[in-house]
């Protein structure tokens, strides 16, 4: 009995030892604020964070690979919480939401067949695609609502999902289960810099809108009378609604469905509706502005494309200035409308509204005279862009010899000055952009003034441009040296000098690119171009600067070079496109200073792009469109400034608003009622 119990007893000796040494060898040290922290995080292990569970994020915070705030299911006081425990100061972060992307569900759209498998989303999607003929359309099964881990979504009696925001905590879970990308995070910063694509739904007015503007949406809220959210929604992607809905050609309104039916919406005087609903109320209407990023950005030209930019910038959360050469901001839309058009009262309310937002503004200040790129830099600025208009707009002051941009002219200045007898100045080396026999007759001057290299930079191939055998080959023996289907891709240099210069291959499927080393560039053909400014990013450079090309838009006919050839078009139409482009340069400048590739979505719809659409309706109640009240003729003659067109009322807003047929890709309101998915944004 004694002899056994002492056995016991040993072996319990001997096993607690092993246990004890065990716990020294095997021992893995457990950072407190790794406890601390793990502790403090929800434990949803939703994922949002981009790390496997709650635990691993936790390390990374502690490691300093993760923000505070990288818990998106936490909320603010959690990230409080996390911040303190860490002893470092919280950055604000914008939260994001999740939108479901489809407008009918299962019951409204159109399928290819009845699907009865298994109630998954993800099954669904791999029998051709789902049931519904819309490729991009919500399959209905709910998978997104049984993988939020919050209980944020339902689905809607039409079978599609509708989002509770204030459960929504934006960790993407939903998102990383829909199989058909139909549900999405979104927020106002995300929507700034949204553009069209193939894999989402579109109707065929949005794809059509030069600044982008999601217009179902903007009359869907004024057909439930909400005003305020029509310009919000507007201001997304176009700062001016109350100037492009007076002088805007509206290209929406011929790509409207509606035109098959009857006559199309009054898409325009919609917008503009609202936006006089918004300067007759005196209160701003502003898209909320993302969290300080501590960057300064310099914006030159204070037109339409300069101010648009300046806006979503500091919408974007940096700080914008805006450097305009003369006494007052609107550039053409100041000069060249009349009165009746577009009343400067209008015009006020817009810029005076962009100021109030947070953007500064520099008047009477000329590039090359009162700063320059270089300056501006060295000030602190993280970036310039530069959007001074057409080259027309330096025309008018060619009184003096300003250089607007750093070793950059107009051929057509060098020609000129070249024929009144005096001696312009020619670089060692000139790169000549287009400009036809011009180019040539300038690239020979240059030569026999000093030049050592020349280099003639054409788009077009060596046949096409024009130039015969013999005019090619005499300039050839004179030193001119041809880059044919070529583009300049980048300028380079050091203070107010240009020293580089990249140009491009444009020949498909090419991307052959050379650096050369220029001091010249002579501006032969094309439109002056929106360039971004920014330091040198080479060590070796770091007191130089370099240009980057905002990513170019859907309807442009180009998308490698920075001189690109210009499309002809009305002022009206031009002033709706430098909204669309300053809207897109200030998302390239935002995508420079944020680390991430200045380029657009690789699906992006462009103007060649097909798109599958429809070319008929079911038959469909016609309803007529409702006419803009407009001044009579012995009115127009007693106050020939007075605006001639004078807005719809609130009742015809509304009626005009229902007449939408709330189009999606290929779907549409068969009972002309506009059934719409809850969403919060």
């Amino acid at each position: 009995m004694i002899s056994g119990l002492l056995i016991m007893g040993g072996l319990g000796i001997l096993c607690g030892a092993g246990l004890a040494l065990a716990s020294k060898i095997f021992y893995v040290y457990v950072d407190p604020k790794v406890e601390a922290v793990t502790g403090a995080l929800p434990g949803a292990n939703c994922g949002g964070c981009g790390k496997p569970g709650c635990g691993a994020n936790a390390e990374a915070i502690v490691k300093g690979t993760a923000s505070p705030s990288s818990c998106v299911a936490g909320g603010p006081d959690i990230a409080a919480e996390i911040a303190a425990i860490m002893g470092v100061k919280l950055e604000a972060r914008e939260p994001d939401i999740a939108r479901p992307g489809c407008t009918y569900g299962t019951l409204d759209a159109d399928l290819k067949y009845l699907y009865d498998g298994v109630m998954d989303c993800r099954a669904a999607a791999l029998l051709g695609g789902g049931s519904k003929v819309c490729p991009v359309g919500c399959l209905g099964l709910g998978t997104c609502v049984r993988a939020c881990p919050f209980g944020a979504l339902t689905m809607g009696p039409d079978h599609l999902p509708v989002v509770n925001s204030e459960r929504c905590t934006g960790c993407g879970t939903c998102e990383r289960a829909c199989p058909k990308g139909i549900i999405t995070l979104t927020s106002n910063s995300r929507r700034i810099q949204a553009e069209y694509t193939t894999d989402e739904c579109t109707a065929p007015c949005q794809r059509a809108c030069p600044s982008g503007i999601d217009i179902p949406e903007y009359i869907h809220a004024i057909s439930e009378k909400k005003f305020g959210e029509a310009v919000r929604i507007i201001k997304e992607s176009n700062p001016f609604p109350l100037v492009c809905g007076r002088i805007c050609v509206h290209p929406c309104e011929f790509d409207c469905r509606r035109n098959l039916v009857d006559n199309a919406v009054a898409i325009n005087p919609l917008k503009r509706f609202v936006a006089d609903y918004e300067m007759q109320s005196g209160q701003r209407i502003h898209v909320p502005r993302a969290p300080e990023t501590g960057k300064r950005v310099a914006v030159i030209g204070g037109g339409a494309e300069g101010l648009t930019a300046a806006y979503y910038l500091n919408r974007l959360g940096h700080e914008s200035t805006v450097y305009e050469g003369t006494d007052r901001l609107g550039g053409l839309l100041n000069s060249g409308l009349p009165e009746n058009r577009l009343p400067r009262r209008a015009l006020e309310w817009e810029i005076d509204g962009i100021l109030d937002a947070g953007v500064k503004a520099n008047l009477n200040q000329k590039l090359g005279k009162d700063f320059t790129i270089d300056s501006l830099l060295k000030d602190g600025n993280s970036a310039v862009f530069v959007a001074t208009g057409g080259w027309d707009t330096h025309m008018a002051e060619r009184g003096g010899d300003l250089k607007i941009l750093p070793g950059v002219q107009l051929l057509v200045d060098f020609l000129l000055k070249h024929r009144q007898g005096a001696n312009p100045v020619t670089g060692r080396n000139v790169v000549i952009l287009g400009g036809g026999k011009a180019a040539l007759e300038a690239a020979g001057l240059c030569l026999r003034s000093g030049s050592q290299k020349v280099y003639l930079v054409s788009r077009k191939s060596r046949e096409r441009t024009g130039y015969s055998h013999e005019e090619i080959g005499n300039a050839e023996k004179e030193g001119v040296l041809f880059l044919f289907e070529s583009a300049l891709t980048k300028m380079a240099g050091k203070g107010g000098e240009l020293t580089q210069a990249a140009i491009r291959s444009i020949r498909a499927q090419s991307q052959e690119e050379v650096t050369l080393d220029v001091d010249t560039i002579m501006i032969g053909a094309g439109r002056f171009p929106e360039l971004i400014y920014i330091p040198r990013t080479e060590e070796e450079a770091k007191e130089g600067w370099e240009t980057l090309s905002p990513y170019p838009g859907p309807f442009a006919t180009e998308d490698i070079g920075i001189f690109r050839p210009g499309e002809a078009g009305s002022d009206y139409k031009a002033v709706v496109e430098a909204i669309g482009a300053g809207r897109r340069a200030a998302n390239s400048v935002h995508r420079f200073l944020t680390g991430k590739d200045v380029s657009a979505p690789p699906t992006m719809i462009r103007k060649s792009t097909r798109v599958l659409t429809l070319d008929k309706l079911e038959p469909l109640s016609t309803t007529p469109r409702q006419e803009m009240p407009e001044l009579s003729p012995e009115e127009r003659v007693g106050n020939p400034s007075a605006e001639i067109a004078l807005g719809f009322s609130e009742e015809q807003a509304v009626k005009e608003a229902g007449r939408c047929l709330q189009c999606g890709l290929i779907c549409y309101s068969r009972l002309q009622s506009a059934k719409r998915i809850e969403h919060s944004a």
